[in-house]
């Protein structure tokens, strides 16, 4: 942890020497900057800046600063998004993108430098990331007010943030891996943030190391690209990629070990299980992980490099099957049908946030760029109204399970309507956010003939307005099961819940605004997808929600299905138990490769230990022993023995001369004594004369 803290402060070193030295160019040229035809662009570095200058003020001033540190966040988020928001009309006005370069260097005759890029594509995540984070540290002010931690919870908070916004705003790899990196280790620290208790640190544990596996693929597919085309550059590489001018085999490397990352950090099949456990951290960490930060990161990459996934993979319409579409298509599905049966509020939300990033996926693997970011920025909204939803919910019930929740829309009403409309954008009611960007990814596929992801997709979203239905039904309505007298949260809980609502409701509209959609501006290398209207695709997606709606009424709400149910059918019942114990996953993971490389290791360790290491203390004892026997023998039978025998014979002989004098006859030491004194006066009388 200490490590990754002093990586963590040489990272946001760099970054802000980079933006005081855009700063001190700003100043030079500040009349200009104001006046251009992309001014606001030119002010992106703050937005990355900001949330780093809180974090440092938050983590060496907080716990002498007002709000206890928090007001550090507060302030540059709520700068950073002001910004963020400018930068986002500039670009819907059609400014041209933004770039800055920091540093330049030469690594073995290669140029590498640093820098940020600015287009449409960074604006809008700039406006996410800056939103979600600005509301959740709104939120958190209450929610987290009675923690021992809250000054270090609001300073890596700021570092989280920040880590995101970096990774957004890089113009190379290089850079966009630092942010990531760092965002991994920020996720480590806040969903660790309970410690004390061994299931909370194990989650952080389990994520860390997860995210970790896909995390050396991603390095490993930097570098492939890197030697293949001779810069980090993304611009630069996507070019070469979408050109030709790097070798098929060695791009589909490339892109292989990024999608590692991809599915690592995002949580896609098999590396998702690590997310629903992440639900141990305190709740406004998971509206950020969920909404705006760590799970969209890996979205974000693809994204970012398309040209490189799009050749390399034959993405796009008329494409064959690839492993983009595969994965995210698997993970939509298994991730729906585990939501089906948690208990967990926030595990329903988690699996809820797997299904939806698998959604994603698959609309880039068929091509969908332009839809898939756009149910990124729509999902944004209505999933950090879900989970700080939830959060009001569990502050005031003081438990997670829905089987100890009910009955609360009287006494939560606020939290109980805007959670009712985040639930209804997700499972895509007509005219809220999600309708609109599921459907487009449903058209693209549809009208494309991947009538694969097209099937999947519809049972997707009836999974999604059942378990949805089921998680209102179960909160909301019914009679309260829980133990204590619940209540309506504080308002720096509730009201962003209503921003959040209201965004959820109006966003979607964003794609048809006189005619110059979400497709035109937030567009890929240059490409504008204006949106049509699909009659096909959105009655198909409509009754497929609306199923899944009277479903979840007719079983959770009118409690019309036959009791026991799961027990009596044996399909019913094995279904439930392999859901239950989440395919067994976690158990072939554990069994198959954790515990076996644990008994590998510990017998090597042992026969380590064994042979070598006590052989060598071993003898080290047998040689240090003789040594010693050698050495006993020579000192005491030639020194000391020596020593002593040499001083007893000198002592005999000092002995034998006073023998001599000492006779014993009173005579002898009369007469001594008289010439002693006649020797004595004659000396002093010659001395005296």
């Amino acid at each position: 942890m200490v490590g990754a803290l002093a990586s963590s402060v040489s990272v946001a070193s760099s970054a802000l020497l980079g933006a005081a030295e855009a700063a001190a160019e700003h100043g030079e040229h500040a009349a200009a900057v104001l006046n251009g035809p992309n001014s606001t662009l030119k002010l992106g570095w703050l937005v990355v800046a900001l949330p780093f200058v809180g974090w440092l003020l938050t983590l060496f001033f907080g716990k002498r600063s007002p709000m206890r540190g928090a007001i550090y966040g507060v302030t540059a988020l709520g700068a950073g998004l002001l910004i963020s928001i400018a930068m986002f009309f500039q670009v819907a006005g059609g400014a041209a993108p933004y770039h800055q370069k920091f540093y330049t260097f030469d690594i073995g005759g290669y140029e590498v430098s640093t820098g940020f890029s600015f287009d449409s594509f960074t604006v809008m995540m700039f406006a996410v990331v800056t939103l979600i984070s600005f509301l959740v540290h709104i939120y958190s002010l209450a929610y987290m007010k009675d923690e021992v931690r809250f000054t270090f919870f609001y300073a890596t908070l700021s570092l989280f943030t920040g880590s995101m916004l970096l990774m957004v705003a890089s113009d190379n790899l290089l850079q966009m891996f630092v942010g990531w990196e760092l965002v991994g280790v920020c996720s480590y620290l806040l969903i660790g943030h309970y410690w004390e208790e061994k299931p909370n640190s194990s989650a952080a544990i389990k994520a860390f190391i997860t995210t970790r596996i896909g995390d050396v693929g991603m390095m490993f597919g930097i570098f492939v690209l890197f030697f293949a085309a001779g810069t980090f550059d993304i611009g630069g590489i996507n070019g070469l990629a979408a050109s030709g001018g790097i070798k098929h085999g060695i791009l589909l490397a490339g892109a292989t070990l990024l999608f590692i990352g991809v599915i690592g950090k995002s949580a896609q099949f098999p590396l998702h299980v690590w997310l629903p456990d992440a639900m141990a951290g305190p709740t406004p960490v998971s509206a950020l992980i969920h909404a705006a930060t760590m799970v969209v990161a890996g979205i974000y990459l693809v994204a970012r490099n398309f040209d490189v996934f799009r050749t390399a993979f034959a993405l796009g319409p008329g494409g064959p099957a690839n492993v983009v579409m595969i994965i995210g298509t698997i993970t939509m599905l298994i991730a729906a049908l585990l939501a089906m049966v948690q208990d967990d509020i926030k595990k329903v939300l988690a699996y809820s946030t797997v299904s939806q990033l698998g959604y994603m996926v698959a609309a880039l693997g068929v091509g969908a760029w332009t839809a898939a970011v756009f149910h990124l920025f729509t999902h944004a909204m209505f999933k950090a109204l879900l989970f700080l939803g939830s959060g009001s919910v569990i502050h005031a019930v003081h438990s997670n399970n829905m089987s100890d929740m009910g009955g609360l829309r009287k006494e939560m009403p606020v939290t109980f309507w805007t959670f009712l409309i985040g639930s209804a954008a997700l499972a895509g009611v007509p005219g809220l956010a999600g309708f609109f960007s599921k459907d487009e990814i449903l058209h693209f596929a549809f009208h494309n003939h991947y009538y694969a992801v097209f099937g999947v997709g519809l049972l997707t979203a009836a999974l999604t307005a059942l378990y949805m239905t089921r998680c209102v039904s179960l909160t909301f309505f019914g009679e309260f099961r829980g133990h204590g007298h619940p209540h309506e949260s504080p308002r720096l809980m509730t009201v962003p819940l209503v921003v959040l609502a209201v965004l959820s409701v109006t966003v979607g509209s964003l794609n048809f605004w006189g005619m110059k959609g979400f497709g035109v501006w937030i567009a890929y290398a240059g490409e504008q997808h204006v949106a049509e209207f699909d009659v096909v695709a959105m009655l198909a997606g409509t009754a497929a929600g609306a199923i899944g709606i009277l479903l979840g009424l007719w079983i959770y709400y009118w409690k019309k299905a036959p009791q026991g149910l799961l027990d009596r059918v044996a399909p019913f019942r094995w279904a439930h138990t392999l859901l239950m114990n989440k395919y067994y996953l976690d158990d072939l993971y554990i069994k198959g490769i954790v515990r076996p490389v644990q008994y590998s290791l510990s017998k090597v360790a042992y026969w380590i230990n064994q042979k070598i290491i006590d052989g060598v203390v071993n003898g080290v004892g047998v040689m240090t022993r003789k040594a010693l026997a050698e050495a006993t023998y020579w000192l005491d039978q030639t020194v000391v023995d020596g020593f002593v025998n040499d001083v007893a014979n000198e002592a005999g002989e000092a002995g034998g001369a006073l023998r001599r004098i000492q006779t014993g006859k009173a005579q002898q030491y009369v007469a001594v004594a008289v010439v002693a004194t006649a020797v004595l006066v004659i000396a002093v009388v010659w001395a005296v004369r």
